[in-house]
């Protein structure tokens, strides 16, 4: 099979590593892909959402499935794009449709599907500049801290955790002011739920689903989760304290009632479905629904998949999945992400990276590379996600760490405490 991947990140690298391992894969285009990807398959220079070159591209190189690694193209509606093309139709892309995307495309959305179908989460109330003042009235019902999200994607920073009444409510007419452009000109105000988070991830056909190994990851961009947050800076799997009895809990109360809610509304869906969720007094609750894989959470989850992730991919694109046999390996995998100085405020890019020869026993999956001259430089703010298996988490992270420190570029950081909390 000719497959094309879409995305540049670590979640993608994840994704094509392990899909180089098929002997169903005939040849693997990453569309525009990364320093690492370029050592797995071919990348192609062409944005992840531009629909006509892609579907060119498809066309020209005779792709049998396009599959969506980030949020943008999803939410902008890829899915309905290939549909409607009559000579694109017949080539499935792994991803929802743009009204399937809207879980993750507007909290608002999300939080009124969680509601229709009786599936747990905090209450909440969605505030534009029309009713400003009742949502002035819902902040005054909560107890601090205050939860602001950004109605629409904001690049992962639309969300606000604030302690005092009165900074919740500047926040807020900040926000819709346009603090986060379009994003927040509609902002969903939530009850805080005080526990202990993770992320599950599903991935279905729209009939049947399969779960994949859940993982726990950490965006603060300091130690003992502290300041600014980030599209991540490591991430466990498995997490501990989700045993058996809580992921039941999970299927029966969360990922089912999903399920059946998108056949219900007849939305169609295809592909990931990534729930953050919340341990709160021993249940879990629903913080967010996102529409694809998240990022570190892959870096981890995939190398724990004993499965073949094209035969996967081919039994969605044909509503087969039932048929799929996955297996998890017991093991637990930990990545640490290393990042630019500065990040995830400014940060120079450009950077050489040296010593990746050097490193034994961990993956490499590169997040903001770019090959040029025969070196590998930086790109991002998140560069390298380092990731190990290891019989415990403390295994694992203790070789994440050891090669982390092996590897060089110029202002390099990373956390030193992931896991800290289990």
């Amino acid at each position: 099979m000719n497959i094309l991947l879409l995305g540049t990140g670590g979640r993608e690298h994840a994704l094509a590593w392990k899909m180089a391992q098929s002997n169903r894969l005939t040849k693997l285009f990453i569309a525009p892909g990364n320093a690492g990807t370029s050592e797995i398959g071919e990348n192609v220079n062409i944005k992840s959402d531009d629909f006509e070159n892609l579907g060119r591209f498809a066309i020209e190189k005779s792709i049998d499935i396009v599959v969506v690694g980030p949020e943008d193209p999803l939410v902008k509606g890829i899915v309905d794009y290939f549909k409607s093309e009559p000579s694109l139709k017949n080539i499935p892309v792994i991803g929802p449709s743009f009204k399937g995307a809207m879980l993750e495309g507007s909290k608002e959305f999300a939080k009124q599907f969680m509601f229709r179908h009786n599936i747990p989460t905090a209450k909440y109330f969605s505030v534009t500049s029309d009713n400003l003042n009742e949502g002035i009235s819902f902040l005054q019902t909560l107890k601090s801290p205050y939860v602001l999200k950004a109605d629409g994607l904001a690049a992962g920073k639309g969300v606000l955790i604030v302690d005092s009444f009165k900074e919740a409510q500047s926040e807020l007419i900040e926000m819709i002011e346009g603090k986060f452009g379009k994003a927040s000109h509609k902002v969903v105000i939530e009850e805080f739920l005080k526990g202990i988070e993770l992320s599950v991830f599903v991935i279905t056909d729209g009939k049947s689903y399969k779960i994949l190994p859940e993982a726990k990851d950490y965006k603060r961009i300091g130690e003992n989760d502290t300041g600014l947050n980030t599209g991540g800076m490591g991430c466990v799997s498995p997490v501990p304290f989700a045993g058996k009895e809580f992921m039941k809990k999970v299927e029966d109360r969360i990922i089912i009632p999903t399920i059946e809610g998108l056949q219900k509304d007849q939305i169609e869906y295809s592909g990931f479905i990534f729930v953050g969720l919340m341990n709160y007094l021993g249940n879990p609750y629903v913080i967010e629904y996102n529409v694809r894989m998240g990022d570190p959470e892959t870096e981890v989850v995939i190398p724990r998949l004993n499965a073949d992730l094209v035969e996967i991919f081919d039994a969605v694109a044909n509503k087969e999945l039932e048929k799929v046999n996955i297996s998890i390996d017991p093991r637990s995998c930990a990545a640490v992400m290393l990042v630019s100085g500065g990040y995830p405020g400014d940060y120079e890019k450009g950077k050489e990276i040296s010593n990746l020869d050097e490193i034994k026993d961990s993956l490499l999956f590169h997040a903001g590379t770019f090959a040029k001259d025969g070196k590998i430089l930086t790109s991002g703010g998140r560069v390298i996600a380092v990731s190990s298996m290891g019989v415990t988490f403390k295994e694992a992270l203790k070789t994440s760490y050891r090669n982390a420190e092996i590897i060089n570029f110029e202002r390099k950081y990373y956390r030193q405490d992931i896991g800290f909390d289990l």
